[in-house]
């Protein structure tokens, strides 16, 4: 009885050691990128949005089995890219946001944020040359936006980017830009009411859509 005894306390200190470890290893997760979430917020040039990346990408390397490194990765590169004056840059900037995007993907293919920041990557090819690119990106950037809206309507990211879809699309062809703005109504609706349980969602876009709004009046 004294052995049986000795072995249930000893694998009990063994569960309780696994189980401090696994809480400090997530508590260092969650300060990681919660820190550099901000720094990618908050950045205003390329080199500091490239050190949040970064980061980003070696979190990614050491938590291979959660999406959300590779999507704030990807984000950071669409920033980097918004931010960049040359083109040839600015598309390779493009591929490395297109491909952490597809590592998160691999991981949550049905989670509606990664499938409208793909469609944010398409978008800003679009703007690289509009003439040449507009029809084969911007086809493949509402496929994005559509499949995001579906996935989860109460997404509010996804309806701003769409929204932007349509209006640079009705500016493009001299067309009333009434759907655009019918959108962006329900995006702001969405962002006063949108909930998650996860800590590390996205919160960027608000801003975005009250500034499109200004062209709605």
């Amino acid at each position: 009885m004294k052995t049986q005894k000795i072995i249930s306390i000893l694998i009990a200190a063994f569960m309780l050691t696994i189980v401090n470890v696994s809480l400090a290893t997530d508590s260092k997760y969650m300060e990681m990128m919660q820190k550099n979430i901000k720094i990618v917020y908050t950045a205003q040039t390329i080199p500091d949005i490239q050190n949040a990346v970064s980061a980003f990408e070696r979190i990614a390397s050491a938590e291979k089995t959660k999406w959300e490194p590779y999507y704030y990765a990807s984000f950071g590169y669409i920033m980097m890219a918004d931010r960049e004056q040359e083109n040839t840059k600015k598309d390779a900037y493009l591929d490395q946001a297109l491909v952490a995007c597809g590592k998160a993907k691999e991981i949550v293919p049905n989670e509606s944020e990664v499938i409208a920041l793909e469609g944010f990557v398409h978008m800003m090819r679009v703007t690289v040359d509009p003439a040449s690119r507009g029809q084969q990106y911007s086809s493949l950037a509402y496929q994005s936006f559509g499949k995001a809206c579906a996935m989860d309507p109460e997404n509010p990211r996804a309806l701003t980017l769409l929204a932007q879809m349509q209006y640079g699309t009705a500016q493009f062809f001299k067309s009333p830009v009434t759907e655009a703005c019918g959108t962006l109504t329900k995006a702001l609706d969405k962002f006063t009411t949108f909930k998650s349980d996860n800590p590390l969602a996205p919160q960027w876009g608000k801003s975005i859509a009250e500034g499109m709004k200004e062209k709605c009046k």
